[in-house]
C-alpha cells in the first residue's frame, strides 16, 4: 500500500492486552503509514509491537518513558508527526474496539473537507454496557449545549480525523486535554476555532475480559473528570456565546 504523505492513522496505547497486535494488524491492512504512542505500558506489548515495527515500515513506535495519559500521548505524536510533514491524522483505540475497515472512508471524507474534523458517530451492539451508553448521551448534550450545537454527533468516541494544527494549537495553549477529557475536550474547543464537524457512523465493539477485552475506564474518577471538563467548557462557552451566536446565525 502507498504510503500518504498528509494523513496517519494514530494509535495511542496504554496497557492493551493481547487485542493491541490485531487492532495493529488491521489498522496496517486497511492504511500506510500507522503510528503507535505507547503511553508507559507494563504489559509486554510495547516488545510485541516494537518488533511487528522492525519488519513492517509503514508501522512506527514512539515509546514514552511513563503514562502520561491519553490526551498527553496524542500530543507527543501530534508534535512527531507535524514535524514529519502530516497534515491530518486519525486516532483510534488499541483495544479493537474501533473499526479499521472504515479507516478508508473517513480519511477520504477529510481529504474531501481538509479544514473539517470527522468524528465517528458510534453504532453499538449488544455487548456494549447500558450505563456507558446512556452516560455518554449527558456528555454529547453538553458538549453540543457548549458549541451552540454545531453538530457533534458524539463527543466521547475516539475514532476520528483531526487536523493537525489546530489541534496542536489548542493542546499547547492550555494545560487540560492530557487524560481521559482529550476526546470531548478536543472536538468543543476546536469547534470553538471555527473547525466543522462531519459524523459518519462506525460500528464499536465492546469485548468481554475473556475474549482479551481490555478497560481502564473508571466510573466515578472519570465521569469526576468529566464533569469539571464540562464545568471548565461551560464557563469557556459564556465568554465565547456573542460570537458563537453569531457565527450560528450567519451561517457559517
Amino acid at each position: 500500500m502507498q504510503a500518504s504523505s498528509s494523513h496517519l492513522v494514530m494509535i495511542p496505547s496504554y496497557n492493551p492486552g493481547p487485542k493491541v497486535d490485531s487492532t495493529v494488524r488491521e489498522a496496517r491492512a486497511h492504511w500506510n503509514p500507522v503510528w503507535v504512542v505507547i503511553d508507559g505500558s507494563t504489559d509486554g506489548s510495547p516488545e510485541r509491537l516494537r518488533a511487528m515495527a522492525a519488519t513492517d515500515p509503514g508501522l512506527r513506535v514512539i515509546q514514552l518513558p511513563e503514562n502520561r495519559g491519553k490526551g498527553a500521548a496524542v500530543l507527543e505524536g501530534l508534535t512527531a508527526a507535524a514535524a514529519a510533514g502530516f497534515t491530518h491524522v486519525l486516532t483510534m483505540d488499541s483495544d479493537g474496539q474501533h473499526p479499521a475497515h472504515c479507516i478508508p472512508e473517513f480519511m477520504q471524507a477529510s481529504a474531501r473537507d481538509p479544514a473539517c474534523m470527522v468524528l465517528g458517530k458510534p453504532v453499538f451492539d449488544a455487548a456494549a454496557p447500558q450505563l456507558r451508553v446512556k452516560g455518554r448521551e449527558i456528555s454529547n448534550w453538553w458538549a453540543n449545549l457548549e458549541t451552540l450545537w454545531m453538530g457533534i454527533g458524539d463527543s466521547l468516541f475516539g475514532f476520528r480525523v483531526y487536523p493537525i494544527a489546530p489541534l496542536e494549537r489548542i493542546m499547547r495553549s492550555q494545560r487540560w486535554m492530557r487524560r481521559f477529557d482529550f476526546d470531548p475536550e478536543a472536538v468543543v474547543r476546536l469547534a470553538w476555532a471555527g473547525v466543522r464537524p462531519i459524523n459518519l457512523p462506525a460500528p464499536v465493539r465492546y469485548f468481554r475480559s475473556d475474549e482479551g477485552g481490555v478497560s481502564h475506564f473508571r466510573y466515578f474518577r472519570d465521569n469526576r473528570l468529566l464533569t469539571w471538563m464540562h464545568t471548565r467548557l461551560f464557563m469557556g462557552f459564556l465568554l465565547r456565546l456573542p460570537r458563537l451566536a453569531v457565527r450560528r446565525l450567519s451561517g457559517r
